[in-house]
């Protein structure tokens, strides 16, 4: 898969480069996969705004991903590879032999009439999930679980891929793409290979108008609002941060500030940070 560029007709198309979508090999969706999927623009239930700079995307369906993959034994063939526009990476529509249909992350060079399956006796073959620690070490794996039977959460950006590092006694260690190194407890599953769309980082969105699209309204800076608005903000023209750092909105330092929690229960699992 490749990209595509446009003749520089309007200043927009100067600069963009999109997906050519050769491996989209259907531009329906499964009816049955999809639920409507509406707009937040960033709101809470209380209807105030918690994430800044959302709103006023294109209206789209959401694909039901099969992040369990807890039909076990259960053969599946490749029916089509669809454009999903919730994600980086493409989807893949799998029929079970049982009758069932899902929608599974597209791993990379999947393609339709492929067989796979979700066991503990898989072959060690790209598209196939088993329990992560009966795969070799060395192996590629995506859509990593965390927890065992709560889905897969890791790895599941388009072109991305984790290497199993090694084993412990109830434990495999990992290396994700951020590059931190952290352990996984056996029971949980992993799918192998890497996950597909690679050329996905490739792509320029060439004007503004290709951000708002996808929900994302202008970003301000901080020094040109108001005091009362930002710590950066205030001031008659324009005036220095006022600070020993950058801050964000809310006070906190802006530049290399750990916010993660060092109580959290996940620390010991990490052997590396990703920084």
């Amino acid at each position: 898969m490749g990209t595509k560029k446009y003749k520089p007709n309007t200043p927009g198309f100067r600069q963009r480069q999109v997906n050519d979508y050769e491996e989209v090999t259907s531009k329906k969706y499964e009816k049955s996969l999809v639920k409507s999927l509406r707009s937040k623009s960033g709101r809470n239930n209380q209807g105030k705004v918690t994430v800044r700079w959302r709103g006023g995307r294109s209206r789209r369906q959401y694909r039901m991903i099969d992040f369990k993959r807890s039909k076990q034994g259960v053969p599946a063939s490749i029916i089509s590879i669809e454009y999903d526009p919730n994600r980086t990476a493409n989807i893949a529509l799998v029929h079970y032999n049982d009758g069932e249909k899902a929608y599974i992350i597209a791993p990379l060079k999947s393609k339709v009439g492929d067989i796979i399956v979700s066991s503990e006796k898989a072959e060690i073959k790209p598209g196939n999930t088993l329990p992560i620690n009966l795969i070799p070490v060395g192996s590629l794996i995506h859509n990593i679980e965390l927890k065992a039977k709560a889905g897969a959460q890791l790895v599941r950006s388009a072109g991305c891929y984790a290497i199993i590092m090694g084993r412990q006694e109830n434990y495999v260690t990992i290396k994700l793409p951020s590059g931190e190194v952290r352990l996984i407890h056996n029971s949980c599953l992993a799918t192998i290979g890497q996950v597909g769309n690679t050329d996905n980082r490739n792509t320029v969105k060439g004007k503004a108008g290709a951000s708002r699209w996808r929900g994302r309204r202008p970003k301000v800076r901080g020094s040109v609002m108001n005091a009362c608005d930002h710590p950066h903000g205030g001031g008659e023209g324009r005036a220095p941060v006022g600070h020993a750092s950058p801050r964000t909105p809310w006070g906190k330092p802006a530049l290399g500030y750990k916010t993660r929690n060092r109580k959290k229960h996940s620390k010991k699992y990490i052997l590396r940070k990703r920084n």
